[in-house]
């Protein structure tokens, strides 16, 4: 039933079945049941981040921000495949129970591509980071995964937060996210424009603030003009949830429920989630809306209900229980987990070497922390591995494990009783007493989060600055105090500043949330089982004060493509165990050296293949990154911007070259107007492992291979 007229037709003929009461009733997040027309109930609420969340047991994969630095779309699409499944064995398990309740439909609010323009973001880790285009293609790629090929939608996917939704937080219900026609157009649609035109994404939530003073779930320039107007988007719109009760609340652009509920519904939103369509009938009767106006809204939702095959048999019916954390499934959250961790700093003493160790000392909050193994909108492991527990059974009986927490991940006392800093003469005697230290800090989704969510009241889910909690500071410093190596393996899921670790710990890994059964990749990473091949999906900038306000939605001095200071770490860097070297690059099938002119035969980057080296003696994955920035443009931004990238495999002592898929708009500008236009007739490009800029050179010891591409 991909036959999306067809699905239509139908629903159009159900609807028309309906009384007035009944569409309207429809078009609530919690559908009742209407039983004369053979109508079940249906709750539109569910969630699939990173693994079917929140209705019990199901696979738990690293946290989007942590997929996104996997750099792999093929990874991403089998993520959102492996939901769709689980999502799919629910559904029928539950339903067959009579079970219609949240988080057990088939649509799942997700992905989120909004982008994580700032770090102090609190779900900027629920992402897929700070670039438009990666964000795009990891985006498509999901959707694609979850919502299948089938004659039937496997799942119903949804991109959110529509549009401009990068916090604060604690302002979202009244903020009003002030952004420029070429931001607009360059930075913060182009992820839903792909998701929409490309992906055929079934959903679109909007967001809670207002964009250039419109709220997002009754903005005509967002809903009417731009997405069904410009990009032809079929599906239906949801709001954030309550978003539609801050109109009148909040942002103060109507006086009563009934009026907020009529703007919502006439400019296109489908579905409430929220009480105000409750309102909607008295809408009706005091003229605010019309019959057709409900009407509309309820076709839309009943065609995506057609289209998931819920009233029809469909080839998902027999997906059983036993597809629920699957050992294909949990072997993809390990790969998925491989690929995303980050090494940041090595100075040769990783990967550990397991026969020269007496003792390993594993210290830290989130050293055997299982919340921060999952980060938010996660669903329940029938088992979680810690970093701890990692360690402990990749070196079973040959080496000693001591471990100390430390201190807590943000008070200063583990015990009530107990003198501050409690557990730090413990950590201090663990790494006295071992011959290498892994420092496991960070966050969690307590302290980095969505507000309503989170313990972090003071900052409604978002951080004040980069630094780490002061207890976990003075954790760290006293370790480094003691002249045992420390390895710092840091999970957030977002940048900090580490400048105190990238100057004092032997070695630096980012680990993000890893999964339920992450911490086991981990200590695999950190004994050589696996070579560390995630680079960064944001930067790692040394504090907030080289950066804008946080309410300034201008992308003037933000993400790799405006900042124009030094950073800590760049966006796209990270490092491997082997050594990897570009031996050519080909554009159009033509030989491209470096600082040479490549004269392209038509107006694209039509093709562009790398081959790569290992002149290592272990196996390795790297990823090649494609930056270009048109040379003669006013319009480009002031750093190169990623046009693309690929994933590679290469044995020891081998070579492969592959096929780089480009960006079809890198030879595109966007101008003050938001207008797309060409970028001249130069363009400097380069092919690396990272970003062609000099602290990506200085940090790996390699330049980027860099040429011009005229037309």
């Amino acid at each position: 039933m991909r036959d999306r007229e067809t699905a239509r037709k139908r629903a159009k003929e159900l609807v028309s079945r309906m009384t007035l009461e009944e569409k309207a009733s429809q078009l609530k997040y919690d559908a009742p049941a209407i039983p004369r027309l053979g109508v079940p109930a249906y709750n539109w609420w569910n969630e699939g981040l990173h693994g079917v969340a929140r209705a019990g047991v199901a696979t738990v994969f690293p946290q989007a921000i942590g997929t996104a630095a996997a750099f792999d779309t093929d990874l991403t699409e089998k993520i959102g495949d492996v939901i769709a499944v689980e999502g799919r064995a629910k559904y029928n398990a539950y339903s067959a129970e009579g079970d219609r309740d949240i988080y057990k439909g088939l649509t799942f609010w997700s992905p989120n591509v909004n982008i994580f323009r700032d770090p102090r973001w609190g779900r900027g880790h629920e992402t897929y980071g700070e670039d438009p285009y990666l964000t795009g293609e990891l985006g498509k790629a999901f959707v694609d995964g979850l919502q299948g090929d089938g004659e039937y939608l496997k799942a119903a996917g949804c991109a959110k937060h529509f549009a401009v939704h990068s916090g604060p937080e604690a302002l979202r219900h009244k903020f009003d996210a002030k952004a420029s026609k070429k931001d607009m157009r360059e930075t913060y649609l182009p992820a839903f424009e792909k998701l929409v035109t490309e992906a055929g994404v079934e959903a679109v939530m909007g967001a809670y603030n207002r964009t250039n003073g419109e709220p997002c779930c009754g903005s005509k320039t967002l809903m009417e003009d731009i997405l069904r107007g410009e990009w032809k988007f079929e599906g239906h719109y949801v709001s954030d949830c309550w978003a539609i009760r801050d109109f009148h609340t909040n942002h103060m652009v109507t006086d009563t429920a009934e009026e907020s509920a009529a703007m919502a519904l006439k400019t296109g939103c489908d579905v409430n989630c929220g009480n105000t369509y409750l309102h909607m009938m008295k809408a009706y009767e005091q003229g605010l809306v019309t019959e057709e106006d409900i009407t509309v809204a309820a076709e839309r939702l009943f065609t995506t209900r057609f289209l998931l095959g819920l009233f029809d048999e469909t080839e998902y019916d027999k997906i059983g229980y036993d597809k629920l954390e699957c050992k294909e499934h949990l072997a993809l959250a390990d790969r998925a987990a491989a690929e995303s961790v980050v090494l940041l700093k090595n100075d040769g003493i990783l990967p550990l070497k397991k026969e020269s160790l007496k003792a390993i000392g594993v210290i830290g909050p989130n050293a055997n922390s299982r919340a921060a193994l999952i980060g938010n909108y996660h669903g329940t492991s029938s088992r979680y591995i810690t970093v701890l527990e990692g360690i402990q059974d990749a070196v079973g009986e040959d080496v000693r494990v001591y471990y100390s927490e430390g201190c807590h991940l943000f008070k200063d006392r583990v015990e009530n009783l107990g003198f501050r800093q409690d557990r730090l003469s413990e950590a201090v005697a663990v790494a006295k007493n071992s011959d290498v230290v892994i420092l496991c800090l960070g966050l969690d989704e307590t302290l980095e989060g969505e507000e309503g969510d989170t313990g972090n009241s003071y900052a409604s889910g978002d951080k004040v600055d980069l630094l780490l909690p002061e207890v976990q500071r003075e954790l760290l410093e006293a370790v480094v105090k003691t002249g045992k190596p420390v390895i710092l393996v840091n999970m957030t899921g977002s940048a900090m500043d580490l400048r105190y670790a990238q100057e004092h710990c032997k070695a630096v890994v980012q680990a993000w949330y890893p999964g339920a059964r992450g911490g086991r990749v981990v200590a695999d990473i950190l004994l050589g089982e696996i070579s560390p091949s995630g680079k960064l999906p944001v930067t790692f900038y040394h504090d907030t004060e080289e950066l804008p306000d946080f309410e300034d939605y201008s992308m003037k001095g933000r993400t790799y493509r405006y900042f124009t200071g030094e950073v800590l770490y760049p966006f796209g860097y990270g490092l491997t165990y082997g050594t990897a070297e570009l031996e050519g690059v080909k554009v159009n099938g033509q030989g491209a050296g470096a600082g040479n002119e490549v004269k392209l035969s038509g107006e694209e980057i039509a093709g562009l293949e790398v081959t790569v080296a290992n002149t290592g003696d272990r196996d390795l994955q790297e990823v090649v990154q494609v930056y270009i920035k048109a040379v003669d443009s006013p319009d480009a931004t002031p750093n190169a911007r990623l046009c693309g990238f690929a994933r590679v495999s290469v044995k020891a002592g081998d070579k492969v070259t592959v096929s780089v898929p480009v960006d079809r708009n890198a030879l595109t500008v966007i101008n003050e107007e938001g207008e797309k236009i060409s970028g001249g007739n130069r363009y400097a490009v380069s092919v690396g492992f990272g970003q062609p800029d000099s602290r990506t050179e200085e940090l790996t010891g390699k330049k980027a291979f860099s040429f011009t591409v005229v037309r």
